[in-house]
């Protein structure tokens, strides 16, 4: 029998790099660059190849590459997906390699000295809620969802095409309130990658449109959904923010993004800006007692007005006392 030759392989490394600063969470991005037809390209996640050769594990061939490319020096690093999708690097016509990547969730902490470096590699920092608009509740429901959103979506659930179920069994009405808490539904933050298939699924994102997906009549301008991402990086984005999101309800993987010392303001407006709710101020400085997550300093920190504010730092003794330990923030009714 004949051996059909099969498309070589490839293995990638995509990663998600998050840090918070001035109470923003904010995303590493890798510039867009002049495309075949001379328009631009979206900005991406950083993403190089993974060389078995160089590298004895995956992670450390992350880790080496993000160093090389950006300076950065990662400390929090956990693997999140195998993302393999026909068609997530490929052009109409291409007989190139398939290419594997396999995304990671990487934290870091805000660092000034490393702008003048990340912006010679052509890198620099985005909020996530640029991708992501309809995910900030910090300051209430935001407006996008019943003006734009939710509106686009019902559209499209009544077209014929858009009657058969998801993978859950689920048709698109019931997808709808269970991912965004339409009609009496709960919002649930840890939805995120629900709500940006859903949104895709629709033709509503500019990733659905240029894969070839038509919308329904009257959808808005896809530029009203979020800035787009190339590939299918707004995806592995997503994922991470869904994990980061509800790793910090039984890990304490927060203070990754804090500094060694830091105000019980500064953490609740830092989980806060994770999240995408707002926190009432005692509930949560109970629920940090509570989980015995952190411990005094003896010093405050210079006041910006009022009275100065105690520090405090992590307790590193409760990684040892109990297996779970995070702040449980509950998800928004």
């Amino acid at each position: 029998m004949d051996q059909v030759a099969r498309p070589p392989i490839e293995i990638g490394l995509t990663a998600a790099i998050v840090t918070v600063d001035d109470q923003q969470p904010l995303i590493l991005v890798v510039a867009g660059v002049n495309g075949d037809d001379g328009g631009d390209t979206p900005d991406g996640l950083p993403f190089g190849p993974f060389d078995p050769i160089t590298h004895r594990t995956l992670e450390m061939g992350l880790r080496a590459w993000v160093a090389e490319q950006t300076t950065l020096k990662l400390g929090y690093v956990e693997q999140l997906y195998t993302f393999g999708d026909r068609g997530r690097h490929a052009h109409p016509g291409d007989r190139g390699p398939h290419l594997v990547s396999v995304g990671y969730l990487a934290l870091t902490r805000p660092d000034p000295n490393a702008a003048e470096a990340l912006a010679l590699t052509g890198a620099r920092w985005r909020r996530w809620y640029d991708f992501f608009p309809w995910e900030d509740w910090r300051d209430g429901r935001p407006a996008l969802l019943d003006k734009v959103v939710l509106p686009a979506l019902r559209r499209w659930a009544r077209r014929p095409a858009a009657g058969s179920v998801g993978r859950r069994g689920l048709g698109p009405q019931e997808r709808i309130r269970l991912a965004f808490g339409d009609k009496g539904g709960r919002w649930d933050e840890e939805r995120i990658l629900d709500r940006y298939e859903l949104l895709y699924e629709a033709a509503l994102v500019a990733e659905a449109r240029r894969d070839g997906r038509t919308p329904a009549d009257g959808a808005p301008p896809p530029s009203a959904f979020g800035a787009s991402m190339r590939f299918d990086h707004r995806r592995i984005l997503a994922t991470a923010i869904a994990r980061l999101r509800a790793k910090l309800k039984y890990r304490p993987v927060v203070f990754e993004l804090m500094g060694r010392e830091f105000t019980l303001t500064d953490l609740q407006r830092t989980v806060e800006a994770i999240s995408g709710r707002h926190l009432h101020k005692q509930n949560f400085r109970r629920l940090v007692e509570a989980a015995t997550l952190v411990e005094p300093t003896g010093t405050a920190a210079p006041p910006k007005r009022g009275r100065p504010a105690a520090l405090f730092r992590f307790r590193r003794e409760v990684l040892k006392e109990r297996p779970a330990p995070g702040l449980r923030v509950g998800s928004r009714s």
